[in-house]
């Protein structure tokens, strides 16, 4: 079968990068033009991103291909007054920094049209966590996104049908074909939803370690300045911060469970590691994006609507405007502290106990998340449902002295009871020791600035 303009065909396409050729601008064009006509078949697209995974892309075929996925659908414009703002993290466990974040920013003035995603594997997605909440709707159109802006000043939402609808394609078909883990790919989808966003500036949060996709913080810096120059070359001011993900964000590991950890950290509390995180990223936001800002003041600013009760205002009227009644969303933000009143508690509880004296050094993220996935909170394969209520709270905090026989975690669950298996995989993520063998470790780990000519 051939293009549209009759010049190239499919198979010719493939065939070039499949040989370590470099795609044209016009080839490009092609190609995704074929992706969101369905003239190119399942077949073919498969064929191609395993072609691209084989032999990579230039920076230039890179740019390209994000440029045109953004372009295949709807591009939100906003005013020209407007600082519009956002956040990508690479996943990882315990992830529920854009909850606090978006209505942060929101309260320093910031509009934040954050399209998220949902959760794959042993990772965490915005939108789970969300609909753990009654009457949350994550699923609003292009005309209610731009509404709730105004009227608020943040939204978490999933992907429109109208907004880069090539980069929906592609993805399910990276998902079934092993493509997944390809830069120039990562580079294009990630990119091309945040340019449809017609944002001034953005930031990602480039995760490595155990429970990242990439292990190592070179690979990390590789996929972070990949991004970060394509979301430059499109006109975003864009930056990375470079983070741990060894052991959970937080405390808390699950949807519900970390929504309640999240209203914490709104309200001026919660887990230190996860205020840092918000604090960071945001600070980095308003410097990249608002000339009277330093790195410092803005990480102060974030801090302090975080303190004040400015960021939980913002999260109540966002809730209240995708869909939670004002009286849900009123005791979820007032100084209450029972979040299970309106949200799905999970029928089990189980402790378990530290096995022996000694300081905490380690807790291994992915061997919680992985057990929890199989008790229900995540899924396998898109589109599958999830247990929201399904989570765990881990009662110790790293560096702590505990004593044999102490509570460490308690797993939130629904029948059948947890297997041996299962306990022993939980206990083998507890990590037991002498203390003056703790090193306390920053989860940041370095930055990589954007071009902020």
């Amino acid at each position: 079968m051939s293009s549209n303009n009759n010049t190239i065909s499919f198979p010719e396409l493939i065939k070039l990068k499949r040989d370590g050729g470099e795609l044209s601008p016009a080839e490009i064009h092609t190609f995704v033009q074929g992706v969101i006509s369905g003239d190119f078949q399942q077949s073919q697209i498969g064929a191609m991103l395993m072609a691209i995974w084989q032999k990579n892309m230039t920076d230039e075929e890179t740019l390209v291909l994000t440029r045109e996925m953004m372009n295949s659908g709807e591009t939100l414009k906003w005013p020209e007054e407007w600082i519009v703002v956002d956040k990508h993290s690479t996943g990882g466990v315990g992830d529920k920094v854009s909850l606090p974040l978006a209505p942060a920013l929101a309260a320093c003035g910031c509009k934040v049209p954050m399209i998220s995603g949902r959760g794959l594997a042993h990772t965490g997605g915005t939108l789970d966590k969300l609909e753990s909440i009654p009457g949350f709707n994550v699923n609003q159109s292009v005309e209610r996104v731009e509404q709730i802006i105004r009227d608020v000043g943040c939204c978490i939402v999933g992907q429109t049908e109208s907004l880069v609808p090539a980069d929906r394609v592609l993805y399910a078909t990276r998902d079934a074909t092993s493509t997944v883990d390809c830069l120039p790919l990562i580079t294009s989808s990630i990119i091309s939803k945040k340019g449809a966003e017609g944002l001034s500036a953005l930031v990602l949060d480039v995760k490595f370690g155990r429970a990242a996709l990439y292990k190592d913080l070179d690979s990390a810096r590789d996929l972070a300045q990949s991004l970060v120059t394509a979301g430059n070359m499109l006109g975003m001011k864009t930056g990375a911060v470079l983070t741990r993900m060894d052991c959970p964000i937080g405390q808390s590991i699950g949807n519900a469970v970390e929504v309640c950890e999240a209203l914490e950290c709104l309200k001026g509390r919660g887990p230190d590691d996860l205020r840092e995180l918000v604090t960071i990223l945001g600070g980095h936001i308003l410097w990249m994006c608002d000339p009277k800002f330093t790195l410092e003041s803005g990480k102060k600013e974030i801090a302090l609507k975080l303190k004040n009760g400015e960021a939980l205002k913002k999260f109540q009227a966002m809730l209240e405007a995708q869909g939670v009644s004002e009286s849900v969303a009123r005791s979820l933000c007032s100084d209450q502290t029972d979040y299970f009143q309106h949200m799905t508690r999970a029928a089990l509880q189980t402790e378990l106990k530290v096995p022996d004296d000694g300081a905490i050094l380690d807790i291994d993220g992915l061997a919680l998340a992985e057990v929890l996935h199989k008790l229900g909170a995540g899924r396998t394969k898109s589109g599958e449902k999830i247990d929201h209520s399904v989570g765990a709270e881990i009662l110790v905090k790293m560096g702590q002295q505990v004593q044999k026989g102490e509570s460490w975690i308690r797993i939130h669950y629904n029948s059948p009871d947890l297997t041996t298996d299962q306990r022993s995989e939980l206990q083998k993520a507890l990590v037991i020791g002498s203390l003056d063998k703790y090193k306390a470790v920053s989860r940041v780990a370095e930055f990589i600035q954007p071009n902020m000519s």
